[in-house]
């Protein structure tokens, strides 16, 4: 286990082997949904600030990717991991490249179902896979044969570095007209998996070996939601914290029982929660907005008593957010960038950066990476004024979010793989 840098938290945001690092550089992988504690943070020292896609400026390499999909890269020594959708198929597929070259390694098809409908920001591929470095999980929707969200049901599947398939299961229903997007995360021997839909939601755990469920609980308020927990250690006790359906719950992630819950303060979400090691943060969503700081201890209903902060000023609804040091930093779906004093909710800054963002923020180094859906990549330091260290085009629309691994920034476009840094990088 290793411990927050504040005394008041340790974290296993996606389980046990997460923050193991490659031995020759000592950098970390990205093992999953916004890296290696789950919040978009790394520490990788000398990560890329500058590049440029239509000249191949510090490009290690450009892979184009079969299929579609919005799931972000996952790294784990020299493979990568990406979920895809063939469309002209209906065939949802699990890839594996190398990551010194790009060159696809395997690609396995996880399941053939009939394509969904979702909302046009959604992809058919869109939960980011997650790796323990011996297997890699990963979650798609098997559709209904008349195309409706009923019928629908969540399945989850296991495969070794190999390639093969070591179990596949259907933990339950899913519906919603906006598509499905649920990213696993890993806790000790289990993988958690978030069932909130219109429908009797639930959140599920299955153990990493065989896909068997651990403990299931309802989300008593059934509304579709696609938020991916964190896990933290918090004063003593373990928190798996989400925002979604209508309220921000904690749980613990070893039975499923929830320590307290806000109502509110909308009705759907999307992005991630992140945590300073003093206050939680969320950003939502529809269809109202909202930023909120709580603090995460108390138990039971925390409504009135819980909020540190609020805002309803520039929210994301898509966008998960990121803190850095005593700043908290989140731009809009509509492109305005904000920066927080974390602790007040002093607004310091307010910035137009592009015309739309989907992807999640990223932080190295220091800095905070904006990707744009143009694939325009905004390079901030974060301080008390706006500070922009570059502005890096990649020539492709990008709704995935960034991977930082090894020395070197992986992003997704519409239709090809790009390795940000220098070539020697990739060889390590």
């Amino acid at each position: 286990m290793f411990c927050f840098v504040r005394p008041r938290c340790c974290f296993a945001a996606i389980g046990m082997a997460t923050l193991l690092f490659a031995p020759a550089t000592r950098a970390e992988n990205w093992p999953g949904w916004r890296g290696p504690r789950g919040d978009g943070s790394s520490n990788e020292k000398n990560a890329p600030t500058a590049w440029d896609g239509a000249t191949n400026d510090n490009l290690a390499w450009k892979a184009a990717v079969p299929g579609t999909g919005h799931a972000s890269p996952v790294v784990w020594g020299d493979r990568i991991f990406l979920a895809s959708c063939l469309e002209s198929e209906a065939d949802r597929r699990l890839i594996c490249l190398d990551r010194r070259n790009g060159q696809i390694l395997w690609q396995r098809s996880v399941l053939k179902s009939p394509l969904e409908k979702k909302h046009h920001l959604n992809s058919y591929a869109s939960s980011t896979p997650v790796t323990d470095g011996k297997q890699v999980y990963v979650s798609f929707l098997e559709g209904s044969q008349t195309g409706e969200a009923k019928g629908a049901r969540m399945t989850v599947a296991a495969y070794d570095f190999d390639g093969k398939q070591r179990w596949l299961v259907h933990p339950g229903p899913f519906s919603s007209v906006h598509g499905y997007c649920s990213c696993p995360v890993l806790f000790e021997d289990k993988l958690i998996v978030n069932g909130d839909h219109d429908g009797d939601a639930y959140l599920v755990a299955l153990a990493r070996t065989t896909g068997e469920i651990v403990w299931k609980i309802p989300r008593e308020n059934k509304t579709r939601s696609y938020s991916t927990p964190i896990i933290r250690q918090i004063d003593g006790r373990w928190q798996m914290v989400l925002s979604g359906s209508k309220c921000v719950a904690s749980y613990d992630p070893r039975d499923g029982s929830r320590h307290w819950i806000i109502d509110g303060p909308t009705e759907q979400f999307v992005a991630s929660m992140v945590y300073n090691g003093d206050l939680l943060f969320l950003t939502a969503g529809f269809p109202e907005h909202h930023i909120l700081a709580l603090r995460p201890d108390g138990e039971g209903n925390v409504t009135d008593t819980h909020i540190a902060w609020r805002t309803t000023e520039n929210c994301s609804y898509v966008p998960s957010p990121i803190v850095v040091g005593d700043y908290f930093l989140v731009v809009s779906d509509e492109g305005i960038g904000s920066c927080y004093r974390a602790a007040t909710g002093k607004r310091v800054w307010r910035q137009r950066l592009g015309p739309h963002y989907s992807a999640s923020l990223v932080t190295a180094g220091g800095l905070v990476y904006f990707l744009s859906d143009e694939g325009v990549t905004t390079v901030v330091k974060p301080a008390d004024s706006f500070q922009e260290v570059a502005k890096n085009p990649l020539g492709e629309a990008c709704y995935a979010s960034p991977a930082i691994s090894q020395g070197q920034i992986y992003l997704r476009g519409v239709k090809h793989l790009y390795a940000i840094g220098g070539k020697e990088v990739a060889q390590r």
